[in-house]
């Protein structure tokens, strides 16, 4: 039989860590041996586990090795991190470490290092001067910059579920725990993340939305204009649509073409969205509708009122577009990555392609909610590596009107 020595250290047992590891290497052929068990009895303090890893061949041992590193096991015995030149740009080397959303720290010259910038899909990049290392994109790389090869010097820290008698915020935020999947827990849910908005805007945080049009069309844009208003929005994401079917509303009292206060279809309502298109590129921006007075209300007026950060990330269905809509995709990427830069939550609602892509560019410990009417969005979203995306399944209109009230009546 062929042995590794194992370590791993955390909150294993309330995170139900422990578990997995031991089930995992159970279901995929192996054993294993408690070396040893320390238990963390506070919740400050960690517990450290030393395990033998058993398999009957190198072959299973390095299997059950590799299934087991997202669960934040490494050897006991690490080697320094390999690392290899980059031949030309945007060509990593065949054997580089492509990286998770987890925390992630790199073994070199007997150190443990943490990885900056931690997103899914990058590679590990070593900055020599700085003596330090990031996550960069396979596109970012430059002849010459130095990669991590092989993954037997990573470590990997994975979301751990907040102990409740740690922390009264994360005992409020609990939901953020399990799954929600039906409407009965919609009122749990929206006086939780209203909690959740107070507090991070009074330690002047950091919350992102994540916006699609399904927003405006189901009467949901006042109240998210309330909030962006307020001062509980610090970073908007979205596309051309949410934008143009906003100032629609704006403009003509429509999404597309359907009377939000009658529910009929208004008499060539069909054309308002580009109506509303060409009015802006007549003022040259949503900025300067905003200043000329053309533009004097809604969920963009308030957004560029407020001065936040925003990206509008054009595609190819896009009428218009808008002129603040940016249609280089890599470099909406870009945008889009340095708004979530050090977000405390990030709302999602019901727009799967740009949550999909906030997704994969979001750290696994930043707390994320998804809202919207189809469960399979948030699967979507897990299945896609964003594990920590929590789903509510409500209409999304009903649900940010809850939410808002909810804040006014907290005094917000």
């Amino acid at each position: 039989m062929k042995t590794r020595m194992l370590q791993a250290e955390g909150h294993l047992i309330d995170s139900g860590i422990l578990s997995k590891i031991l089930n995992n290497i159970l279901a995929k052929g192996g054993d294993y041996r408690i070396v040893s068990f320390t238990v963390g009895k506070t919740p400050e303090e960690t517990s450290q586990l030393e395990i033998e890893l058993i398999a009957k061949d190198d072959s299973i041992l390095e299997s059950l090795h590799n299934a087991l590193k997202i669960l934040g096991v490494f050897e006991k015995s690490v080697p320094s991190a390999m690392l290899a030149t980059v031949d030309k740009d945007r060509h990593a080397p065949e054997n580089f470490y492509s990286s998770s959303n987890h925390r992630t720290e790199v073994f070199f010259q007997d150190t443990w290092h943490p990885v900056e910038n931690q997103r899914m899909d990058g590679a590990l990049v070593y900055d020599a001067g700085l003596q330090k290392f990031f996550c960069r994109k396979l596109r970012d790389l430059q002849a010459g910059d130095l990669v991590v090869c092989g993954s037997d010097a990573i470590r990997i820290f994975p979301v751990e579920v907040e102990r409740k008698v740690s922390d009264k915020a994360a005992n409020d935020f609990a939901f953020m725990t399990n799954t929600v999947s039906s409407e009965r827990s919609v009122d749990t849910a929206v006086e939780k993340l209203a909690q959740e908005l107070l507090r991070i805007r009074a330690k002047a945080g950091k919350t992102v939305v994540v916006c699609g049009p399904v927003v405006v069309h189901t009467g949901g844009a006042d109240a998210l204009a309330s909030l962006v208003r307020h001062g509980f929005v610090q970073g908007f994401l979205g596309g051309n649509a949410i934008a143009v079917h906003d100032l629609e509303l704006r403009f003509y009292g429509t999404s597309l073409g359907v009377d939000l206060k009658t529910g009929d279809v208004s008499e060539h309502g069909h054309s308002h969205h580009m109506r509303s298109i060409n009015r802006i590129n007549g003022c040259g921006s949503m900025q300067a509708a905003v200043d000329s007075g053309i533009l004097r209300e809604g969920l963009m007026y308030e957004v560029i009122k407020a001065g936040i950060p925003y990206c509008l990330a054009g595609s190819i269905r896009d009428d218009g577009p808008l002129p603040e809509t940016v249609n280089d995709m890599i470099e909406a990427q870009r945008q889009y990555s340095k708004i979530i830069e050090g977000a405390d939550l990030i709302v999602m609602l019901s727009s799967m392609l740009h949550s999909i892509g906030v997704g994969n560019m979001t750290p696994s410990w930043v707390k994320t909610i998804c809202i919207d009417i189809n469960p399979a969005v948030v699967t979507k979203l897990s299945d896609r590596g964003s594990g920590q995306a929590i789903g509510i399944v409500s209409d999304v209109g009903f649900f940010l009107r809850a939410l808002a009230e909810r804040l006014e009546n907290f005094g917000a």
